[in-house]
């Protein structure tokens, strides 16, 4: 799978991270060190901000870092550096607390995603998406279904990450706007398409009567066979949130595993899918 600028700079934080620890410093030590805030330090070794080639040198001198893996964490601060205009033109439209998911998303090994009530971008039909960014009254619709196309080109990388989705039964009855046959027809059938055609894109549904004691908010989970620490993505009114400690990853896990263990395995999925685009397609009228 391809490296990213992002997936470069969380490595590097990792490293950083990892040195400062072996070194025995604490990041207020390192902030002192550095002339700036311990907030900029935790930044740095999560890989929300970039380091400069200055402080990088004098965090490495002070950790006593070997030459080897102090070139590797140097060549991973120019690898990372630069990509101005990144996010410039209809790519702008892409809130900046998302802009971590999207450039890490190719990079992934493996994604997990549990969407209860609405179908996740990357499976969105052009007809879903126009219906939903009309009807939240979205000024720049354009942009908008250009960057969702855009995320789709993750599906057909020369290594795609294998990319799995439990989708609730709900995603499927509640069309943005309200009932819309047409729109949840044309959603279905391009579920079915991608299934077909993308071996490494997995889709289970969870049906209404499944035993489950209850479902938990959406959220979607990374691994990456890198350096890059895997990490679990919620989103919320407000915005999202990335949350990379080990225990609570392994929180969203068990999470995950309860919720595959009670959804359809593939074929039935299929199978359950066909039986929608079929109600969808009575209900229709010519």
């Amino acid at each position: 799978m391809p490296s990213t600028v992002t997936s470069r700079r969380r490595q590097l934080g990792n490293e950083i991270r990892r040195a400062r620890i072996a070194a025995s410093m604490t990041q207020q030590e390192v902030a002192e060190l550095l002339g700036c805030r311990q907030g900029k330090v935790n930044k740095i070794e999560s890989g929300t901000v970039a380091v400069k080639q200055a402080e990088l040198k004098s965090m490495l001198e002070a950790f006593q870092t070997s030459d080897t893996e102090a070139e590797v964490m140097l060549e991973l601060a120019r690898s990372s550096a630069g990509q101005r205009g990144q996010w410039s033109g209809y790519r702008s439209a892409v809130p900046h607390w998302f802009r971590t998911f999207t450039d890490l998303e190719p990079a992934a090994g493996e994604i997990l995603s549990w969407h209860g009530e609405r179908i996740p971008g990357p499976l969105q039909s052009e007809h879903y998406m126009l219906t939903q960014f009309s009807e939240d009254r979205a000024t720049d619709v354009t942009s908008l279904v250009r960057n969702r196309q855009d995320r789709k080109q993750v599906f057909d990388l020369d290594r795609p990450p294998y990319y799995r989705f439990v989708l609730g039964e709900a995603a499927f009855r509640r069309i943005p706007g309200g009932p819309n046959p047409p729109v949840a027809l044309d959603q279905v059938e391009h579920l079915l398409e991608l299934g077909e055609r993308y071996p490494r894109v997995f889709i289970h549904v969870l049906p209404f009567d499944v035993r489950l004691a209850f479902v938990p908010n959406d959220f979607t989970m990374m691994r990456f066979s890198d350096a890059t620490k895997d990490f679990v993505f919620i989103e919320h009114a407000a915005g999202g949130i990335y949350l990379d400690d080990e225990n609570d990853f392994e929180l969203f896990v068990d999470s995950w595993d309860r919720l595959r263990g009670a959804a359809l395995e593939v074929n039935e999925s299929v199978e359950f899918l066909q039986g929608l685009a079929a109600e969808f397609r009575s209900k229709m009228s010519f």
